[in-house]
């Protein structure tokens, strides 16, 4: 695998040919290396990604692996995953073939990681270390099922750690009243967390609404975009999932609300965002005012959930209220389960009916 330097710049590049897919030679010239084992390394990574070699090192599967995925995810989803691999799971592997990571090598790394300690003696929690073995274990699968590695190690030695609890929180409605009332100082505070509680957005949802997607005839809000603050800079991603996509409908004393509020913008445009705060602005003002109204502190994704309660308690089935806030109905079923009233009582007197 010759690499040739380029007398006009001082850099190296490679020349070689390889077979396509479909039977063809092709040329392939890359440019640009500062150094002759770069050029190589490159080489040697291209190769065994047209043919499904898994005979090369770790760290240059990664780079097959990140190139497979990095336009297929979400900038925050990209950023996260990238971290994880570079700095908990490529310095361990590195240099070793991915056709020869035994199980017993994913066992030592679970190990070094179970027994990590921070400068003030604290581990890695028990949710981060299933989050950087499921990390492992996708690239592995991804050789599996794509560059055909028989095998993936990482499911074979068994996950560690375990799934983040699901406890939930909520405010009833005479809670999120109180809330409401703590911040009425602050109109930009006020009214976006009525839409939070009364809409149930979640709050890249909530901060990615511009002034065109509320139809004030309608008395909608058209949900089809996503808000973060990324490396310092506004965002706008898909919404989480398909299903998120979608149009909620207002009460009307909310609808007037939101009018008031727009009416207050000045020179607010229909592209402009509706709410130009920021998460760390809205976590703020949710220990403000739980402080100033005595209720407790719950994460502003908390508010998603007291929807759903408040619709659960009216009486709305699992269906309607998964439409709302952008679900399938199963998860509502599932995730919400202890607060749907309980039909056992009745299906046992209608049981003693039918015996009659």
């Amino acid at each position: 695998m010759p690499s040739y330097k380029d007398k006009k710049n001082g850099t190296w590049f490679c020349s070689f040919y390889y077979t396509s897919w479909t039977g063809e030679r092709n040329r392939k010239v890359k440019r640009g290396f500062k150094t002759k084992k770069e050029s190589q390394e490159w080489e040697i990574k291209f190769l065994s990604q047209k043919k499904g070699d898994m005979n090369i090192t770790f760290k240059s599967f990664v780079e097959i692996y990140k190139d497979d995925l990095k336009d297929r995810l979400k900038l925050n989803t990209w950023l996260m995953k990238n971290n994880v691999i570079d700095n908990k799971i490529t310095p361990y592997f590195k240099n070793k073939k991915m056709s020869a990571i035994k199980v017993s090598d994913i066992i030592a790394w679970q190990n070094e990681m179970i027994a990590y300690r921070d400068e003030k003696g604290k581990p890695y929690s028990p949710t981060y270390l299933k989050t950087i073995h499921n990390q492992l274990s996708a690239i592995f699968n991804h050789a599996v099922r794509f560059y055909e590695l028989p095998s993936n190690p990482a499911a074979k030695a068994g996950n560690m750690g375990k799934e983040k609890s699901k406890e939930m929180l909520f405010w009833t409605k005479e809670e999120y009243l109180k809330f409401s009332e703590a911040i009425m100082d602050k109109p930009a505070s006020f009214y976006a967390f009525e839409v939070l509680y009364w809409c149930g957005l979640r709050i890249g949802e909530l901060l990615a609404l511009t002034l065109d997607d509320v139809d004030f005839e309608k008395k909608t809000i058209r949900i089809n975009k996503s808000y973060q603050k990324i490396e310092g800079k506004d965002v706008l991603t898909d919404p989480k999932t398909p299903k998120s996509i979608r149009t909620i409908q207002m009460p009307d004393f909310l609808c007037e609300e939101i009018k008031e509020f727009a009416n207050s913008l000045y020179g607010i445009t229909p592209q402009d965002r509706l709410f130009d705060v920021s998460k760390g602005y809205m976590h703020h003002e949710m220990d403000r005012g739980s402080q100033l109204a005595g209720v407790k502190r719950i994460r502003i994704h908390d508010l998603r959930h007291s929807h759903v309660s408040l619709l659960i308690d009216m009486g709305f089935t699992a269906l309607a209220i998964a439409d709302r806030v952008g679900h399938e109905s199963i998860d509502i079923t599932y995730r919400y389960a202890h607060l749907f009233p309980t039909k056992q009582k009745e299906i046992a007197e209608k049981l003693d009916l039918e015996r009659m």
